[in-house]
Parts: C-alpha cells; structure tokens; sequence
C-alpha cells in the first residue's frame, strides 16, 4: 500500500525536527556566501531533476529578492542553458555538463553549491570537484543517511538531510535554501551590523 498523506506529513514532521542539527552549518554558508558576494565573488549552483529545480530557485531568489528591496546578487544556475548542457553531453559525456562549466566560469573566492538528494549524482560530485581545483568553495545540499555519499568528499560544507525519501530531502533543501536567502537578504540590505556589498541595482 502507497503512504498515505498523513503518513507523509508525519514523516515531514520528522525530518524538519531533524533539520535543526544542520543550523549552525547554514549559517557557516550563508557567512560564506555573503563574504563571496562582499569581495565581489559569484555563486553557481546546480542539479538534476528536482534538484536542478532548487539550484535555479536558489540563484533566483539571489539575482531578484527574497523580501527586502536591496541589489541584484551574482548567481547562475549552471542547468539552465539547453544548448550548453546538450553540447557538452554530446560531445563529451552527460556526467561533465557541470564540471566543464565550473572550470569556464568558477574562480577564487566564488562559491559552487550542488544538490543532490542521493549524493551520487555523477555530474554534481563532478562539478564540485571541479569547483575545489578552480579554488572555488564547494556547498553541497545532499540527503541520506550514508555521509552525503561521494559527493561530500568534494564539499567544503555539507547540509545533508538525514533522510532516504527524496521527496522529503528536497523538502529540506527548500527550507534550507530560502532560511539562506533571508540571511543573505538581511546582510545584503545592510540590517546585520556588516556593510552591504558595493554596488547599485536592487
């Protein structure tokens, strides 16, 4: 028998509870991201399926806001671009389409975030290993209960959600991603005792 809907939210109930373990981490990569952006850094994120779905909501809700007027933050999904990621799946292989634009785009002082619920997501441990040597900092949103599978091995900081059931990990990871967004927001509009980045827009 499927589970049921009250199944579902009780073991959501769960895992949120569980989630309370990875706050001081978050708040090492929202200081991290908000110290990129202040140096003039970018961040590229990435993923498949539903993951790819999240890497694009959270470089949205950088680029436009998240609730506080302030200015556009530099961020790039690096799923996002059919062309490229076709190209280079046909010309090279499926499991590179984000490392080969990590090693184009990534730098020092950047941050690369990957998600995937599995941590064995072939292209994303790929992109950030990629990331590490382009001297980049290397976020990864995983879930499971093994470590953050191989993926973690290249992650500077790891947010994994102690959970099997991918729709629960993804569940988490947009928590995760929009309580970053309001610490970068709160930085970014000059409300956490730090200077706002320079620049204008926003």
């Amino acid at each position: 028998m499927p589970d049921t809907a009250g199944d579902q939210v009780i073991e959501h109930r769960a895992v949120v509870e569980a989630v309370d373990a990875l706050l001081p981490a978050l708040a090492d990569v929202t200081q991290r991201l908000c110290t990129a952006f202040q140096a003039g850094g970018r961040l590229y994120t990435f993923g498949n399926g539903g993951s790819a779905a999240d890497a694009q909501h959270l470089a949205a809700e950088l680029i436009g806001r998240y609730k506080r007027e302030r200015r556009p933050l530099p961020a790039m999904a690096l799923s996002v671009d059919p062309s490229v990621v076709t190209c280079i799946a046909n010309d090279y292989a499926y499991e590179d389409v984000f490392a080969r634009q990590v090693e184009a785009l990534a730098r020092p002082g950047d941050v690369v975030a990957g998600f995937t619920t599995s941590g064995r997501s072939e292209n994303v441990v790929r992109g950030l290993a990629a990331a590490r040597r382009a001297g980049a900092t290397t976020v990864l949103f995983g879930g499971g209960t093994a470590g953050g599978g191989p993926a973690a091995a290249h992650a500077d900081f790891a947010l994994i959600v102690p959970s099997a059931t991918t729709a629960r990990v993804q569940e988490m990871h947009l928590l995760l991603l929009h309580t970053l967004s309001e610490g970068v927001d709160a930085w970014a509009a000059g409300e956490t005792g730090e200077a706002a980045p320079q620049g204008t827009g926003g």
